[in-house]
């Protein structure tokens, strides 16, 4: 276990080694959307809902693409959708739909130049090493994923600054308060 730990955790650390490209458009286009919505399949749209629930809890207007309840996309609204290859065909889908109607889509994607990256208007790169220990320590797309996470986690910290929020006040819109 301590060396699939330690090989995450390095690679991690080399993935963040420079800054991520579009980070500030990306917050920038969160902060300037008056809705937002999210997609992603598999693990990927299980990080993707994670991020969904902390921009709820700081109080904008969040949907998950997909769900029941959620309305439709119009111009002027933000789309974010995370896939580890860009190749997943309902994701594609989603941004070529969200973008005839007028939405930004901004991708994050390990692939810069699939077909997700090339329908989205900005693409935020996770890029993970793909050396021979990753089939065995972080299978997958585990690196992607888990990187994703934490990048995700940063532009929390940097939206809270930015729009004026707290834990407290993130807390106070916990889905069970706390």
């Amino acid at each position: 276990m301590k060396e699939s730990v330690d090989y995450i955790t390095k690679s991690i650390q080399q993935i963040f080694k420079e800054d991520i490209e579009n980070t500030d458009k990306f917050v920038d286009s969160i902060i300037g959307s008056r809705r937002i919505f999210i997609y992603g399949v598999g693990r990927s749209g299980l990080i993707a809902k994670a991020f969904a629930i902390r921009l709820v809890q700081m109080g904008l207007e969040v949907y998950f693409v997909g769900e029941t309840i959620t309305p439709i996309v119009e111009e002027g609204h933000l789309v974010i959708i995370v896939s580890y290859t860009g190749e997943t065909m309902s994701a594609i889908q989603t941004a070529n739909i969200v973008r005839r109607v007028g939405a930004k889509v901004i991708t994050i994607t390990a692939s810069a130049h699939s077909k997700l990256a090339s329908a989205s208007n900005h693409v935020v790169v996770i890029d993970a090493p793909k050396d021979e220990d990753k089939k065995r320590l972080a299978p997958l797309g585990t690196l992607f994923e888990d990187a994703t996470l934490i990048y995700l986690d940063s532009i929390v910290a940097q939206l809270m600054e930015k729009l004026g929020q707290s834990e407290g006040s993130m807390r106070k819109r916990h889905a069970i308060w706390v």
